[in-house]
């Protein structure tokens, strides 16, 4: 021990004037000293006690312009690079250095619905899709519970990429959310919202393609499912099913491209389905060649008379979308891998479908034989109803209806 419990004593002088004394050791030194008062020994006392404390616990005592608060936190910087190759005014030279403060704290959640306001403005000018504002609304919408309370530039590149994991998303949804908060960082870049879009420090994966995976049906699955709704419902569903599966056209309701094609956009005389602009997922316009036996079935069962997508579309179509295998675009996907199979053209399949060559070349190539591909455009309408549903029908032959 470096020193004793210090007391106070009652000394008598030589003179005979009694002192108090102060008695003990400090850093193995002795320590002694007197007082003309018992409270001034007393004080002394005190002092030489907080002294040793601080001795024993590594404290100094110093002077200091800093309050109490202020060297408190100054303690505990010191404390956190303790062991860093740097000392602690190279940490605080570099953040002077390179951090700027955000010019507004902006909430999260305000910052969301402004920016979802710019799209919606973009979707009202048709520079996007519906799909592609309900997916950005979504997702933001997590965002937004994720991080419940919290402003965008309190937002860590570790704490995106926590969140993006956490339900353990395929790579390729985890690259689609991450483009949709890297342009919302960007969006909160741009109004000094954020000093930096964090999203461009969070990884984007490199997904491998695989070659001809498209889902498709086969010639004798287009047949059997093209003869049923022949006789279901009167026929109803005709038009929708041929166009989709013999022209390739987009099929989902009530955002694909079959939803917004008009019954005057369907010429037979000239042979052209014209998919405009407006109509086109990708807004780039296109012209299909109507095939003969499509041509026959819009005869059979003409868009004057029968509606291109019917009412009440997702309730009628659950009852019979697991009868047969109605999965996302699969008709889409038939059509663009017969139309290869037959023609053997890439470059005017894509033109056909709206899909880029490289698109066509990876998923829709060698799918199809030649063979097939004959069998799926022989398939024609059995049932020629040239009438309206319920008023009666007049049976035409197939073979003069593809004429």
């Amino acid at each position: 021990m470096n020193h004793t419990k210090f007391v106070v004593s009652r000394f008598e002088n030589r003179n005979g004037v009694i002192s108090w004394r102060v008695d003990g050791r400090l850093h193995g030194l002795r320590v002694r000293k007197n007082f003309k008062t018992r409270e001034e020994a007393g004080a002394e006392m005190a002092t030489l006690e907080i002294k040793a404390l601080q001795s024993a616990s590594g404290m100094r005592s110093i002077a200091t312009a800093m309050t109490e608060e202020q060297a408190r936190e100054a303690e505990a910087l010191f404390q956190r690079v303790a062991g860093k190759p740097r000392p602690l005014s190279f940490y605080v030279d570099y953040a002077l250095t390179n951090y700027r403060e955000p010019e507004n704290e902006k909430p999260l959640a305000d910052a969301i619905l402004g920016y979802v306001a710019a799209k919606e403005h973009e979707y009202d000018q048709e520079h996007i899709s519906y799909p592609q504002l309900k997916r950005i609304t979504w997702d933001l919408k997590r965002l937004k519970e994720h991080f419940r309370g919290k402003s965008v530039a309190e937002i860590t590149v570790s704490a995106l990429v926590a969140f993006l994991e956490l339900r353990r998303p395929s790579m390729k949804t985890f690259n689609n959310q991450r483009g949709v908060l890297g342009t919302f960082f960007k969006f909160c870049f741009h109004r000094g919202w954020v000093t930096e879009n964090p999203v461009l420090k969070v990884p984007h994966y490199r997904v491998r393609q695989r070659r001809g995976m498209a889902k498709t049906f086969n010639a004798a699955q287009a047949r059997t499912l093209m003869e049923h709704f022949e006789t279901f419902e009167g026929g109803r569903w005709v038009p929708y099913f041929a166009l989709c599966l013999f022209a390739g056209i987009r099929p989902g309701v009530p955002d694909g491209e079959i939803t917004k094609l008009k019954p005057e956009d369907v010429n037979l005389e000239t042979g052209i389905i014209h998919i405009s602009a407006e109509v086109s997922k990708v807004r780039e316009p296109r012209n299909i060649a109507i095939q003969p036996n499509l041509a026959a079935w819009l005869r059979a069962y003409p868009l004057s008379k029968f509606p291109i997508v019917v009412g009440n579309f997702q309730k009628r179509r659950a009852k019979f979308k697991d009868q047969f295998s109605l999965t996302h675009d699969v008709m889409r996907h038939t059509f663009i891998s017969m139309f290869v199979g037959k023609f053997r053209s890439i470059g005017e399949a894509s033109i056909q479908a709206g899909n880029s060559e490289s698109i066509i070349r990876r998923h829709y190539l060698d799918l199809k034989s030649a063979e097939e591909a004959k069998q799926f455009f022989d398939v024609m309408p059995r049932h020629a109803i040239a009438a309206a549903p319920g008023k009666g029908s007049d049976i035409v032959s197939p073979a003069s209806l593809a004429a």
